[in-house]
C-alpha cells in the first residue's frame, strides 16, 4: 500500500500545480494580446449577433425579434469568449444550446468547432471531443425535432452536424497543424542559418592562423638570415670592441624574436599536416598544377605579364587561390577541363580558375573552403569573385595588390556568405501534417453530396394520383380503394401524419404523398385514407412542412 501511495505522489503533486501553471500560461498568453487580437475577436462577436440574433440574417424562421435577443446575445459572447480557455467545452455547449433550443446560432457553432479543432493539440482529445459532440447534438435534435425521424430524417440530422460542426472542426485541425509546421520548419531553417554562421566564422579563423604559420616561415626565414649574418660580421676583425657588442645584441634580438614567434605561433600546428608546413608562393603554382595532372585533371596552366616581388600574404593568397579552384573543380565537375591564369597586371596580380561543365551532374552540398579563401584574399588586400558562368562552368577570381595593403577593420558579413543547404525531406509525420484532417473533411462533403444524390436519383412511385383520389369514395369497400392503391419505393420523408387532423376513432389510416405539388403551396401535399369495418370512412389531403 505505501509503494502505491508512493508511486501517485508525483501525479498528486502534478494535480496540485496543475490550476497554477494553467492559471500562469493564461496570463502569459494574456500579455502577449496585441491590439489586433482585440480587433479580430470584437469583429467576430459583432458578426455572430448580426448572423444570429439580430437581424439575424442566417436565423431563418428561429429568429428572436423580443428582449429575449439580449441574453441570447451575451450568451453566445460568453461562449464565444469560453473558446480561449476550454474549447471543447465551449463547442459542447454551443452545440446544446443551438440546437436544443429555437433562436438560430449557425454562424457561432461553426467559429466554436474550428476554434475546438484548432487549439485541440492532442488527437486523442480531438476524437473525443467530436464524440462527444455528436452525442449531445443527437440528444439536443430530439429534444428540439422528434418528429424528424425515417432514412431521410436520419440523413438530414447527420448531415447538419457533419457539414456544421465537423467540416470546421477539422478544417481548424488541419490549419492548426499547418501552422506548427510552418513553425517548426523556420526554426529549423533559422537554425541551420546560425550554425552556418558560427561554422563560417570558425572557418575564417582557421584561415588566420594559417595566413600566421605562413608569416611565421616568412619572418623566421628573414630573422634567421639575419641572425646568420650577425654572427658572421661579429667575426670581421676590422670592428672595434662597442660594435662586436652591437652585432651581438642584434643577433640575440634575432634569436629571441624567432624563438618567441615560434612558441606563439607554434600553438597553431597542433591540428595541422605536415604538408601544410612547406612554403606555398605563387611560383610553386607550377609544382600544383603538375600534380593535378599526375592525378588525371585535365587542366591547362597560363601566365601573363612580367612577374615581380610579391609580399608574403600575397603570394601565399594566389597560391591558395589556385589549391582551392583545383579542389573544387575535382569534386564538384570531375572529367571536366579546367585552366588556371596567373597574370601579372600593370597594377595587380589576377589569378583565375575556370572550368567547363561537369559530365555528370554533381552530388549536393556545398564546403567551407571558399569562406577561408575569401578571408584570405581580404586579409591580403584584395578582392574575390566566386560564381557560375553562362556556359554552365564555376569561376574562381582575385586580385591582388603588389604591395602590402593592410586589411580592412571590418568583419565581413555573414548573410548570404554560404548557400544554405537544400532542406532535407520532412520526415513522414511532418511531411503529411494536417493532411489527415483535409481529408476526412473532403470526406465529410463527399458523402454529404453523394448522400442527397442518391436519394435524389430514387424513383418514387408510391404516390396517389388525382385520378385515385377522385375515384375513391366514402362508402367503397376496403379491398376495392386499397386495390387502386400505388406500389413501389415512397419519397423519403419524415411522420407523413404530421399536420393532419386527429384521426377518426377506431379507423385505420393509410397517408400518401400526392404526386400534385406545387412551390406555392407552403408544403407537401399528403392524402389520408381512413378505413373502418371494410370500408372507408374518410379521405383528407393536408399539408406536411417537415422534411
Amino acid at each position: 500500500m505505501t509503494s502505491v501511495v508512493q508511486r501517485l505522489r508525483p501525479e498528486a503533486v502534478a494535480l496540485k500545480a496543475a490550476p497554477r501553471e494553467f492559471l500562469r500560461t493564461h496570463a502569459e498568453r494574456l500579455g502577449q494580446v496585441t491590439a489586433w487580437r482585440v480587433g479580430r475577436e470584437l469583429l467576430a462577436l459583432a458578426l455572430i449577433v448580426v448572423l444570429d440574433v439580430y437581424p439575424g440574417f442566417i436565423a431563418g424562421p428561429e429568429q428572436v425579434h423580443d428582449w429575449r435577443a439580449v441574453p441570447i446575445a451575451f450568451g453566445y459572447a460568453g461562449l464565444y469568449l469560453l473558446r480561449l480557455g476550454f474549447p471543447a467545452i465551449a463547442m459542447l455547449g454551443g452545440v446544446w444550446v443551438v440546437f436544443g433550443y429555437e433562436h438560430g446560432g449557425i454562424a457561432i457553432v461553426i467559429m466554436l468547432a474550428y476554434a475546438a479543432g484548432y487549439r485541440i493539440v492532442s488527437w486523442q482529445r480531438a476524437l473525443v471531443t467530436a464524440a462527444l459532440g455528436l452525442a449531445v447534438y443527437m440528444l439536443a435534435w430530439d429534444m428540439s425535432a422528434p418528429t424528424l425521424s425515417g432514412p431521410l430524417g436520419s440523413w438530414v440530422i447527420l448531415t447538419v452536424y457533419g457539414m456544421v460542426v465537423v467540416l470546421p472542426f477539422l478544417v481548424g485541425r488541419y490549419t492548426a497543424q499547418r501552422n506548427a509546421l510552418v513553425a517548426a520548419l523556420q526554426e529549423r531553417e533559422e537554425r541551420v542559418v546560425r550554425e552556418r554562421r558560427m561554422v563560417s566564422r570558425q572557418v575564417r579563423l582557421r584561415e588566420r592562423n594559417r595566413i600566421a604559420q605562413d608569416m611565421h616561415d616568412s619572418l623566421g626565414h628573414r630573422l634567421s638570415l639575419i641572425s646568420v649574418h650577425a654572427g658572421a660580421l661579429s667575426l670581421d676583425s676590422g670592428l672595434g670592441e662597442k660594435q662586436r657588442e652591437a652585432v651581438q645584441v642584434l643577433r640575440s634580438a634575432a634569436l629571441t624574436a624567432m624563438e618567441e614567434l615560434r612558441g606563439v605561433i607554434g600553438v597553431l600546428r597542433r591540428d595541422e599536416p605536415d604538408e601544410e608546413q612547406v612554403r606555398r608562393t605563387v611560383d610553386a603554382i607550377d609544382e600544383l598544377v603538375d600534380g593535378a595532372r599526375r592525378a588525371g585533371v585535365r587542366v591547362s596552366l597560363v601566365r601573363g605579364g612580367q612577374p615581380c616581388p610579391l609580399p608574403a600574404k600575397v603570394s601565399h593568397a594566389a597560391y591558395r587561390i589556385a589549391q582551392e579552384g583545383l579542389t573544387n573543380a575535382s569534386k564538384h565537375a570531375p572529367g571536366a577541363s579546367v585552366q588556371v591564369t596567373v597574370k601579372y597586371e600593370p597594377d595587380a596580380l589576377v589569378v583565375e580558375v575556370r572550368n567547363n561543365p561537369p559530365r555528370v551532374k554533381p552530388r549536393d552540398g556545398a564546403g567551407f573552403g571558399l569562406i577561408g579563401l575569401g578571408e584570405r584574399v581580404r586579409l591580403a588586400g584584395g578582392m574575390l569573385h566566386v560564381g557560375e558562368l553562362p556556359s554552365g562552368g564555376f569561376r574562381i577570381a582575385a586580385v591582388l595588390p603588389y604591395e602590402d595593403t593592410a586589411a580592412s577593420d571590418d568583419e565581413p558579413s555573414d548573410e548570404f556568405e554560404v548557400p544554405v543547404e537544400q532542406a532535407k525531406p520532412a520526415t513522414g509525420i511532418r511531411k503529411w501534417a494536417g493532411v489527415g484532417s483535409i481529408v476526412l473533411a473532403g470526406v465529410v462533403v463527399l458523402v454529404v453530396v453523394a448522400g442527397y444524390v442518391w436519394l435524389g436519383s430514387q424513383p418514387l412511385t408510391k404516390v396517389v394520383t388525382p385520378e385515385v383520389y377522385e375515384r375513391a369514395s366514402v362508402g367503397d369497400a376496403e379491398a376495392d380503394v386499397r386495390a387502386r392503391f400505388p406500389g413501389g419505393s415512397s419519397p423519403v420523408l419524415s411522420d407523413l401524419r404530421e399536420g393532419s387532423e386527429p384521426e377518426p376513432a377506431g379507423a385505420s389510416c393509410e397517408y400518401f404523398v400526392t404526386d400534385e405539388q406545387t412551390y406555392t403551396s407552403g408544403g407537401i401535399k399528403v392524402v389520408r385514407f381512413c378505413f373502418a369495418d371494410g370500408k372507408l370512412v374518410e379521405k383528407k389531403i393536408h399539408l406536411h412542412h417537415g422534411a
